[in-house]
């Protein structure tokens, strides 16, 4: 076979959101051979982990339903690119050959080794393994025992109403405010909710330690001098804060703080021409988008679409994406639908109630049926809201570009 004849190897580390569309979205060249690489055999909706923890919903996905023809899903963990010998080593042993790297590893929990006994009392709701851990810590807990969920952001707001609406009595810590990504109108009718529901709000409360019964707080408002306060907790529930693998700096690869690969603005890597990031582990021009199901597909269409331009010999075009707002589950019966300009920045109008859960809910089934499925059908037919400054970087004629 003649160089000219052989296909192109795409690796593509991390099947979650944005990993799975970009393998879909790889199809649009018939001459690329696509491995999509996943420490599991299925697909896990992350969007959905409260669900699954509060026995209310499924959060799983046969990868045979999401793939497209053709692609290679192996079921391993990656341990280092290495990008002399271009391959990639996997726990089993083996290595995958490649001429680019699809970086879609997703983000993990934060738990914060400085808040005593966190990591060994709390448990977190950002993976598969760990949704299994607390939904089995759950089934054994009375329903009066007294809950903790630390983290006022998405997360924790979801977690804490689910397991309201089962009629548990839940404290959440929020740290310094509640649900900072919605408006001011949002963030009220979201702590109504909540009170309605018998949930403890504490916006300047934060955990200083977590006990196998307790957590010990603090005011996040003083100087640190105040009178910490005991409060019991027959479970805490960590969701403040994302983490990411470290795959990429033990790889060699310059990161950001936090470990996403840094990128330029066509989310390739700024050491190597051949990896491109997409998702929650990209840092483009050290200035990452919000960690969010949101982001995470039209960063995946936009790092598969960067790859074919390489192959094809054109310049990749710089990321575009004008967020729209957020959705938020209150239980199963209530949601909110927060509106926001195109930099991420919430305007003051939102939907809530029954309305703002079909959104949710609609919205969640959009994300698999619609893009992931919609790229399996028909590779490169996702379009996604774009135009306006990225949010964290000024405004850029160079950063205009059409709508695919």
């Amino acid at each position: 076979m003649t160089e000219h004849n052989t296909p192109h190897k795409v690796v593509v580390i991390g099947g979650g959101y944005a990993g799975t569309l970009a393998a879909n979205r790889l199809r649009m060249r018939a001459d690329v051979d696509i491995t999509l690489v996943n420490p599991r055999p299925e697909f896990v909706e992350r969007i959905r982990l409260h669900q699954f923890v509060a026995r209310t919903g499924d959060a799983t996905i046969d990868y045979g339903t999401l793939l497209g023809e053709g692609i290679r899903l192996v079921v391993d963990s990656v341990t280092r690119i290495d990008t002399a010998a271009r391959t990639v080593q996997l726990a089993s042993g083996r290595a995958l050959d490649y001429d680019y790297v699809i970086y879609a590893v997703g983000s993990t929990a934060a738990t914060p080794s400085a808040v005593p006994g966190a990591a060994e009392f709390a448990y977190d709701i950002a993976e598969w393994e760990s949704a299994q851990r607390l939904r089995a810590r759950l089934d054994a807990l009375p329903l009066d025992a007294p809950v903790t969920v630390v983290g006022g952001g998405l997360t924790g707001i979801e977690t804490a109403a689910e397991l309201a609406e089962q009629g548990r009595k839940v404290t959440l810590v929020c740290g310094r405010s509640l649900a900072p990504y919605l408006s001011a109108s949002g963030r009220r009718y979201v702590a109504k909710w909540l009170t309605r529901h018998g949930v403890a709000v504490l916006e300047a409360g934060v955990v200083a330690e977590v006990r196998p019964d307790a957590v010990v707080l603090a005011d996040s408002s003083g100087d640190g001098s105040a009178d910490r306060a005991v409060r019991a907790s027959g479970l805490t529930i960590w969701t403040a804060g994302f983490g990411v693998p470290k795959l990429a700096a033990a790889s060699g690869l310059r990161t950001d703080a936090l470990g996403r690969l840094l990128t330029d603005e066509t989310l390739t890597s700024v050491d190597d021409d051949r990896i491109v990031a997409a998702g929650d582990a990209a840092a483009p021009s050290g200035q990452p988008l919000r960690m969010s199901g949101y982001a995470a597909g039209p960063l995946g269409a936009q790092a598969a679409d960067a790859v074919l331009s390489r192959i094809a010999g054109t310049e990749p075009a710089v990321i575009t994406l004008a967020f729209t707002g957020a959705c938020v589950s209150l239980g199963r019966r209530a949601g909110i639908r927060q509106l926001a300009r195109k930099d991420d920045t919430a305007v003051n109008v939102f939907i809530g109630g029954r309305m703002g859960a079909a959104i949710k809910e609609v919205t969640c089934k959009f994300v698999v049926s619609k893009r992931i499925r919609g790229e399996a059908r028909k590779p490169g037919s996702m379009g996604w809201p774009t135009g306006g400054p990225r949010p964290g970087q000024p405004t850029s004629a160079a950063r205009v570009v059409t709508s695919p």
